[in-house]
């Protein structure tokens, strides 16, 4: 499994026992497919009378290594999609350089990958569709013709035919990469949408545990694969194993996963997620019990996670935590040492904190579990390894915990316990002292906003520099005062 860098995605802090990639193959059937791919490639160069390039940036050019095994449609369309992608990428460079040699060669080779990736889907793909045919059809037509007009290119010496001609060749090169982005997505949303089925009709638990395992693992291939999975309700298929205690615990986390990756707030589309709605107070009480039960801090990562993104998608789940007493699960998690363990979890857990925050009877239940207290630590999160991942989430647990205590100084009570166990000096030394916050101007903004906050209510924990500088100003003029700070003003 993958645990997530800023509180909402799963792709880049590692844990124990991370997943391997499922295009992991035998190094000699990689080697096979390898040579299978380059002849091809070769072969398809010499039939159409094309010399091999012999520029220097040739070496670079790329070929499809380590194939998907058979019957596997959708690594095949993974692995296809990166290289054709990726090859459409650098023609536009190459011809933005008016380096007519490389792009008609690597038009051709683009034809090749085009062409093996539609043939090779068709040998292990279900029925095909009308549409699809039609966008296999047009894709092809305009491979055919972009190289093509390449190749007249290379016989042009006049610089106006040539510079008209380009304008011919980036708008051929334009329409073939929608059409092939069509095609794509055409063909994943099948496969995923087969996945999904799979799931749903499956009654054998190893089955679904794999096949959950797979849906995560699509996930990590970034966000249109998690845009397709919202867009088929994979995310409603997942609530039946997040409610089913027949399944582990780490088939749950591992679908706690995917419902984090999908629902991230740094994803732009939402407009596929109305469906969740559907099922969201069945998968938050899920995830609620699953953060409650959580065996290992990994597992409630996970679970910390999708809650902290669903706070995001609608604030009805922030009434559903508080319905759910969320606030004591979490905050008792936090003394726990073998559910919460790095600054990463904590991020988790302080931006639900942040998000609950706005509602009014949030700040009661804070004060009845002692949470003041914890968001009082939160202030003083440092990182063990110095790495940037761990520094960065540490600034966000700084930040969010400022916001956090903002928010809840409204009510009077909290404000005066915030007063009491000394936030204000905390948030002073933070605002004055740029190695307490690693310079953070994110962190410095939410400080200065906090302390305005409980200084409206108390002003008298302040001493009147701190009031001068740090208060009475524009917030503007605080936060430039501050970012400037020597680190002797202290």
């Amino acid at each position: 499994m993958m645990a997530l860098p800023g509180g909402c995605h799963l792709d880049s802090i590692p844990l124990p026992g991370q997943r391997l990639h499922l295009m992991q193959v035998d190094s000699v059937q990689r080697w096979m497919e390898d040579l299978k791919l380059m002849t091809e490639c070769e072969c398809m160069c010499v039939l159409q009378a094309k010399p091999i390039s012999l520029e220097e940036d040739a070496q670079g050019d790329l070929i499809l290594a380590g194939g998907p095994g058979p019957g596997d449609p959708l690594q095949l369309l993974l692995k296809r999609g990166w290289v054709i992608s990726t090859e459409l990428r650098r023609i536009g460079q190459k011809l933005a350089q008016d380096r007519w040699a490389r792009v008609h060669s690597m038009s051709v080779r683009l034809t090749c990958h085009a062409r093996s990736m539609v043939s090779e889907y068709s040998a292990v793909s279900r029925s095909s569709s009308q549409e699809m045919d039609q966008i296999e059809k047009l894709l092809m037509e305009k491979c055919s013709e972009l190289s093509a007009v390449t190749e007249r290119c290379l016989q042009v010496e006049n610089e106006h035919v040539l510079k008209s001609m380009k304008a011919c060749v980036s708008e051929t090169l334009s329409t073939l990469g929608q059409h092939f982005g069509q095609l794509l997505e055409l063909a994943l949303t099948r496969e995923v949408q087969a996945l999904v089925r799979k799931i749903d009709a499956s009654d054998n638990i190893y089955t679904t545990e794999s096949t959950t395992g797979n849906l995560f693992s699509l996930t990590q291939e970034g966000a249109p694969l998690c845009r397709i999975i919202a867009k088929v309700d994979g995310v409603l298929c997942l609530a039946d194993i997040l409610t089913d205690d027949s399944h582990s615990e780490a088939t749950r986390a591992e679908a706690a996963a995917v419902v984090a990756q999908v629902t991230s707030p740094h994803l732009s589309f939402t407009q596929h997620l109305s469906s969740f709605l559907e099922s969201m107070e069945e998968i938050v009480t899920a995830l609620v019990k699953l953060c409650q039960e959580a065996s290992s801090g990994e597992v409630f990562l996970l679970a910390s996670a999708a809650l902290a993104n669903i706070t995001f998608f609608d604030t009805m789940a922030c009434e559903m935590l508080l319905q759910l007493n969320a606030i004591r699960v979490l905050l008792e998690a936090c003394s726990d040492k073998q559910r919460v363990d790095t600054p990463y979890t904590r991020d988790q857990i302080v931006t639900i904190l942040a998000n609950m925050s706005v509602l009014e009877q949030c700040a009661s239940d804070i004060i009845q579990e002692n949470g003041v207290q914890l968001i009082m630590g939160m202030l003083s999160e440092k990182p063990r390894s110095g790495t940037p991942a761990e520094v960065a989430a540490c600034e966000r647990v700084q930040q969010k915990a400022a916001v956090t205590l903002a928010r809840l100084s409204r009510d009077p009570d909290v404000a005066r316990e915030a007063v009491r166990l000394s936030c204000m000096s905390r948030l002073i030394e933070l605002c004055r002292s740029p190695s307490e916050r690693n310079s953070s101007d994110a962190v410095l903004v939410a400080c200065l906003a906090a302390l305005r906050k409980l200084a409206g209510v108390c002003p008298e924990g302040l001493q009147d520099s701190d009031f001068k500088q740090l208060v009475q100003p524009r917030l503007v003029d605080s936060f430039l005062l501050c970012s400037n700070m020597e680190e002797s003003f202290v």
